[in-house]
């Protein structure tokens, strides 16, 4: 009997949804939580973060607390309604963009700013737990945030060399967050905010030159055979970034016993995106390895010249300031606290993830992933 790829992809993947986890054999019933998101199981951050996080709960808790894991939307809705099945309790815990709803977020999308961020993911990610524990309580109030971090850097990836702000001028770029799409337009660069389950097609087809995606997302829509080029710049602060939240019902977490809550505490917070930052830094490692042994060329833009285009985006920032000026947050000092974050964590030594024994199927290829709407990249 024929099985529809798709079919064999959802079955694959319900196969590594639920990670394995002792029973407990106690008088205590078992907390059995479901998690959900937009990614394909196959993908890095499922494969190699989620499903050993869960793992790590299950354990320290003795089998108590079961996390099952749902990828690709699989309990119904479209990515930008994750947040809310968290706040609602549809999904007991989420991993999701916050720049899905844009606008509605706006004091962390401050890491999404030009030339704002680091190069490095763990860097970034502790940054951003440490900003959100201090100042994004009221933001994310709805929910109980278990963590809250920010990719590596967005490199360039286009059908030309880019070493100048002049190669930029004409191109048709897409971005990979709303900040994203203001900073290209300043450098001069056409934008199409394509949806990343269409960005393989339209770039063989020539619709776009090019997108701004960290090396995992950019490997996981195959990108790298698409294009010839990546442009990075040669030293932090960066172009660009994009943040995620793991979140929490809030009244599943407050009904939980308090060596429960101590077992989730934990393993959230900078332990959480420690971890994460760490597998993506390892992963970028990789891919680029990758990448230039296929014969592509990985350059990096000067940090003479990157000065050009930092100043090209000095309004992007001064518009954010202004907007949340509103807001009466004073958006010039959060920019600054974020830029400290960042050059502290940046100046720590880097360290690699501990080796995660995973399911075979798991380590395949990951496969670009789904998105009903255009959403900024993961």
């Amino acid at each position: 009997m024929r099985i529809a790829r798709r079919t064999f992809i959802t079955l694959a993947g319900a196969g590594i949804a639920a990670p394995a986890l002792p029973r407990f054999a106690g008088a205590q019933a078992q907390v059995v939580f479901k998690l959900h998101h937009f990614l394909s199981p196959l993908s890095s951050v499922h494969a190699k973060f989620l499903v050993p996080w869960a793992k790590k709960i299950g354990a320290a808790s003795d089998g108590r607390i079961r996390i099952d894991l749902f990828g690709a939307m699989q309990l119904g809705g479209v990515p930008s309604e994750l947040y809310d099945q968290a706040r609602d309790g549809v999904s007991d815990i989420v991993w999701t963009l916050p720049g899905m709803s844009p606008g509605r977020f706006p004091l962390v999308e401050a890491f999404e700013l030009p030339f704002v961020a680091g190069k490095r993911a763990l860097a970034n990610a502790r940054a951003a737990q440490e900003f959100a524990a201090a100042n994004l309580k009221d933001e994310f109030r709805a929910v109980q945030p278990l963590c809250v971090c920010a990719h590596d850097h967005g490199l360039i990836h286009a059908n030309r060399a880019l070493a100048t702000l002049d190669d930029l001028k004409g191109l048709k770029l897409r971005p990979s967050t709303r900040m994203g799409v203001e900073a290209l337009k300043a450098l001069g660069a056409s934008v199409a905010p394509v949806p990343i389950s269409q960005l393989g097609e339209a770039l063989s087809r020539q619709v776009l030159d090019g997108c701004v995606l960290p090396w995992d997302a950019a490997a996981a829509a195959k990108v790298h055979e698409l294009v010839k080029f990546h442009a990075e710049f040669a030293a932090t602060p960066t172009f660009s970034t994009a943040t995620s939240i793991l979140a929490m019902n809030r009244a599943k977490y407050a009904s939980l016993p308090d060596d429960l809550k101590k077992v989730i505490d934990e393993n959230s917070g900078d332990a959480a995106a420690t971890m994460v930052g760490r597998m993506w830094d390892d992963q970028a490692a990789g891919i680029e390895d990758m990448v230039r042994k296929r014969g592509n060329t990985v350059s990096a833009i000067s940090a003479e010249e990157a000065a050009r285009w930092r100043k090209a985006t000095e309004p992007v920032i001064e518009a954010w300031i202004k907007q949340v000026r509103m807001r009466s947050v004073d958006g010039a000092k959060v920019v600054e606290t974020i830029r400290a974050l960042v050059a502290k964590y940046e100046a720590q030594p880097a360290e690699p993830a501990p080796a995660v024994a995973l399911p075979a199927a798991a380590a395949a290829t990951t496969p670009a992933p789904t998105c009903a709407t255009w959403c900024p990249s993961p």
